[in-house]
């Protein structure tokens, strides 16, 4: 047994600072696990009391008469290191700290979570700051938390980590109020040691778990999380996360439109994306799709057969789906002739969705009947029932009739129960019918089981290209010219162009290029040109050298300095433009692809990939993130308009995205945009582009 398995599954466990009153937090460990069945041995430490509850106690750690699997030390953070000492010096598998006052108090409890950390030495640590875990397979109960305070935990299929200790006790309480049986209860809360990626590991193996929640706060070892998530989805088991701090307000500003438009959200958004974790939009969420998953039904397409015996609730979870993408498609003929065989009188309510059998709560083998023709019926992927009223009497008569027919069909079954009764939803799911008091969380629950059926794709090596001399790039900021011709370096194509100095050799360049071409001013410390009137487009050689000097005055009165240098580009005219950026943070590095041009940050049609552990991304990430956009269709060729060259755009992306790999921790920032993508067959064009390095 490794330590983590020791942890979670103890043959024994000391409790430090055990007190002989059940009803204070020191005395609850003991008191639960002799409530719940430990069959385990306890010893309690307690150099006060000789004994608690008929248990011998222990004055030390030195004292006990067998090493124990887990410590769990009670004492506050100015002595729970001396306990953990001695666990680990008694060759403890692992300690669970309670204790707050460490790292989340600031630098004087960071120093107090450090001196943990050391005197744990090997033995593993959960915590500080915890609730510690619940076993709820075995009955092991390894907390002090009021929270746990029942006489039966709900056992089943979903095992649950939480980087919050409070959460964790919320989620359990809520979980058995509905029927929803979890496996594991986890709370890692400060992480000094163990970690998410720990626990998901763990859970990826443990035979009793189907589906892992998890409530994140930060994910702090990003390449570790990764694994394990892989590891999950490799064993077959979904993981939904509920991620908090979703809002933008702490975001850095950026000097590239891409900061703006990445932030830290969208970036566990992308990370959550690649790896297949389903993401949990609200907290109800977080129980209502795994207990969907957990009742282990695959959701292969989109079309949602409703029954009910009541009308308006049927309509509010149909306008529900409706929201999510779900469709609810009338009967097809035969399946309409059948339902209309059960229940004459009904006919135009049996053939439309949500179908209406007014008396199937009263009579359930009409229900029986009812469900079975649209379980076979070709024309739905998945059945919602309405529970309404009539089940409040005798919520195990349709319980017991929706049950009887799930053995027929592999298609998913959720009840949505319309009045206020919570023992009808807890009857529903514990007889194998997910069932949910609001249907928008039908809804939710729908969508996780789609979003857990899609085929993985996750880019698991890098696109590697070879490397390239960039040895003579400079550090800081790169004006425009110098940029793009580090894109060039890379394979991304640029447009045509020519750094000048004065107005004759801007008229120059314009007969040089022989048509309309746009005039710029060349500076590192201006990124946005245009807002200070450095821009100008459709000049001509007849009009540029005019331009020139009043361009000059412009950015002069509005910037405070005189550009010295001008890049004068062919005009492109005909194509898409789209923003092409990179965006690193703790997470990682992401590509950033989206709507480009001025109007990039007003309209933020982006989407975003994590780079993978070595390397770029490969053509088929670059062609999902094309397709990922609102915008995707002008692309495509929207009401006929020319198709544009998608694939030398998903080229320009692999190749931007290299560029990015090699350079590593050196970029700080880099942006195209726009990139112009012009019709099949003629490639694409960067036509503007922003560089940061560091030295």
């Amino acid at each position: 047994m490794d330590a983590i398995e020791r942890l979670v599954r103890p043959r024994s466990v000391a409790i430090i600072g055990a007190s002989a009153d059940p009803t204070k937090t020191s005395g609850r460990p003991v008191s639960y696990l002799r409530k719940h069945g430990f069959a385990g041995e306890i010893y309690p430490v307690n150099p006060k009391v000789a004994d608690i509850g008929g248990l011998r106690c222990y004055a030390d750690v030195a004292s006990l008469p067998a090493v124990p699997d887990v410590g769990i030390v009670l004492l506050g953070a100015e002595r729970a290191h001396i306990a953990v000492r001695e666990l680990s010096a008694r060759g403890c598998a692992a300690a669970i700290v309670l204790a707050s006052g460490y790292t989340e108090t600031g630098a004087e409890g960071a120093a107090r979570q450090k001196q943990l950390t050391e005197a744990a030495g090997s033995m593993r640590l959960l915590g500080p700051n915890t609730i510690g875990l619940v076993n709820l397979t075995d009955n092991i109960v390894l907390s002090a938390s009021g929270a746990l305070a029942m006489d039966r935990f709900p056992a089943g299929a979903i095992g649950l980590v939480s980087q919050s200790g409070g959460i964790l006790g919320a989620l359990l309480s809520r979980a058995a109020a509905r029927g929803v049986g979890l496996s594991k209860l986890v709370s890692t809360s400060n992480e000094a040691d163990l970690e998410l990626a720990d626990f998901i590991d763990f859970l990826a193996d443990d035979g009793a778990t189907r589906v892992i929640a998890l409530y994140i706060e930060a994910i702090r070892n990003p390449a570790r999380f990764r694994d394990a998530v892989l590891k999950a989805r490799r064993a077959g088991k979904p993981v939904v996360a509920f991620k908090i701090g979703r809002s933008e307000a702490g975001a850095k500003a950026a000097v590239s439109h891409t900061g703006a438009l990445a932030g830290s959200d969208r970036m566990y958004d992308a990370l959550f994306r690649q790896l297949g974790v389903i993401r949990a939009r609200t907290f109800d969420d977080l129980l209502d799709i795994p207990a969907a998953l957990a009742a282990g039904r695959k959701l292969s397409g989109k079309r949602v057969a409703i029954l009910t015996s009541t009308g308006g609730a049927g309509t509010i979870v149909s306008d529900s789906l409706g929201v999510a993408g779900f469709a609810t498609p009338a009967p097809d003929a035969e399946t309409a002739a059948q339902l209309r065989s059960l229940q004459s009188g009904s006919h135009t309510a049996l053939d439309r969705n949500p179908i209406d059998v007014t008396l199937a709560g009263l009579q359930p083998d009409l229900l029986r009947a009812a469900i079975r023709i649209l379980l076979a019926s070709p024309s739905y992927d998945a059945l919602t029932i309405i529970v309404g009223s009539s089940a409040v009497g005798s919520p195990t008569l349709m319980a017991d009739a929706i049950r009887d027919c799930l053995p027929m069909s592999d298609k998913p079954v959720i009840a949505y129960v319309s009045p206020y009764a919570p023992e009808v939803v807890a009857v529903l799911t514990g007889r194998g019918v997910p069932a949910y008091t609001s249907a928008e969380s039908c809804a939710a629950a729908l969508d996780g089981l789609l979003r857990a059926g899609l085929p993985e794709q996750v880019q698991t090596s890098g696109s590697v290209g070879p490397a390239v001399d960039i040895s003579d790039v400079p550090a800081g900021s790169l004006d425009e010219a110098e940029a793009k011709a580090l894109f060039a370096r890379f394979g991304v194509p640029i447009v045509a162009e020519k750094v000048i100095a004065t107005s004759t050799e801007a008229e120059q360049a314009a007969r040089d290029f022989g048509g309309p071409v746009v005039l710029k001013i060349l500076s590192r410390e201006i990124a946005h040109k245009s807002d200070v009137g450095g821009v100008a487009v459709g000049l001509t050689a007849e009009t540029i050298g005019k331009r020139l000097t009043a361009m000059a005055g412009e950015v002069e009165a509005k910037a405070g300095k005189r550009p010295e240098r001008f890049l004068v580009q062919e005009m492109i005219s005909g194509g898409v433009e789209i923003i092409l950026g990179m965006h690193r943070d703790p997470l990682g590095t992401a590509i950033l692809l989206g709507m480009g041009g001025v109007s990039a940050e007003l309209f933020r049609d982006t989407t975003m990939r994590l780079l993978p552990p070595q390397g770029g991304l490969d053509l088929s990430e670059a062609g999902a993130m094309m397709r990922d956009l609102v915008t995707w269709p002008l692309l495509d060729g929207f009401r006929g308009r020319p198709a544009c060259d998608v694939d030398a755009l998903a080229a320009a992306i692999v190749a931007f995205s290299r560029m990015v790999a090699q350079l590593g921790d050196r970029l700080v920032e880099a942006e195209i945009n726009p990139v112009f993508v012009l019709p099949e067959g003629q490639g694409v064009k960067a036509a503007d582009g922003l560089v940061v390095l560091n030295d």
